[in-house]
């Protein structure tokens, strides 16, 4: 890990809270459904499609589960009412996964009922290890249900290939990240090369099994060998997409685009942008490096 990324997220949390901003600004498209709209629709110029995220994760009260899922709602309309190329990413521990499972299920299939019924495809983000098999509960019950519904993976756990054996049975939909969170070496790869190596060994696991894939990294190691996969397999651009996030490693971005893939950015949103960005940038300080790196290159 690179000690200036590790410096700068240290630092962050001791700035004033508009100076912190100006790292988010890359990070987060605003506060409100209009910015969101804005970020998005310059991405679609670009025949870039997106992934709108409303801020925010691990409520704790009722009242907050239910406002989250009627923001999410908000979103859907606004996917349809603007015309844009884009969907949905849910944190389940935002509308109560945590707290009540049944509450987060009913919040949940409003939701997907929703969705579907605008033919909008909606992610189910995963987060920490605390919550990872309650989350694919979650997911299986859904995907019983919906077909608009998929789910992430991360890379770094060690029980992600045999996730995948089992769910590539239920035709699941994925999208496939290194991960962030914290987690300790019995449960997760430290290393960043066998990191890497098993983000490839499931990638290929999951285009062997006939599974479609985002295929989100900012990893330019990864990209290439994802690339060589692709190729090798001879897997058809309807299989997959790259995903990746807003504002980070653009470039890279911009070079998948010219070679032809289908291309996605996850653009949050929301008024919990100071919390998120912080975590975000402490759980991954490599983020927090190419941020500062894209704002001072423009």
């Amino acid at each position: 890990m690179n000690p200036i990324n590790t410096v700068i997220v240290k630092t962050l949390p001791l700035l004033p809270k508009k100076l912190v901003r100006v790292f988010a600004n890359k990070y987060i498209a605003g506060d409100n459904i209009n910015d969101a709209v804005a970020a998005v629709k310059a991405l679609n110029v670009k025949t870039i499609m997106a992934t709108i995220d409303v801020l925010g994760e691990s409520i704790k009260d009722r009242s907050e589960a239910v406002q989250s899922k009627n923001e999410s709602l908000e979103v859907l309309d606004t996917i349809v009412k603007e015309k844009l190329d884009g969907n949905l990413s849910v944190k389940l521990t935002m509308i109560a996964l945590a707290m009540d499972y049944e509450l987060c299920r009913n919040l949940f299939s409003e939701i997907l009922e929703s969705a579907k019924s605008k033919n909008i495809f909606v992610r189910i983000d995963m987060e920490n290890s605390e919550v990872t098999d309650i989350t694919i509960k979650m997911y299986r019950e859904m995907r019983a249900k919906y077909d608009n519904v998929g789910l992430v993976l991360q890379a770094y756990l060690r029980r992600t290939k045999k996730d995948v054996m089992d769910l590539t049975e239920e035709k699941a939909n994925f999208r496939l990240c290194k991960g962030i969170y914290v987690e300790p070496e019995s449960i997760a790869f430290k290393g960043r090369q066998e990191i890497r190596d098993n983000y490839l060994k499931v990638l290929r696991i999951m285009f062997e099994r006939n599974a479609y894939v985002g295929i989100a990294t900012h990893d330019d190691y990864l990209t290439d060998g994802a690339e060589k996969i692709i190729k090798e397999m001879n897997i058809s651009k309807d299989r997959y997409e790259f995903q990746m996030l807003l504002g980070v490693r653009e470039w890279l971005r911009d070079k998948i685009v010219a070679n032809g893939h289908r291309t996605r950015v996850y653009v949050p949103f929301g008024k919990r942008w100071y919390e998120y960005s912080i975590r975000r940038f402490q759980e991954n300080p490599n983020v927090a490096g190419q941020v500062l790196k894209s704002i001072f290159s423009k």
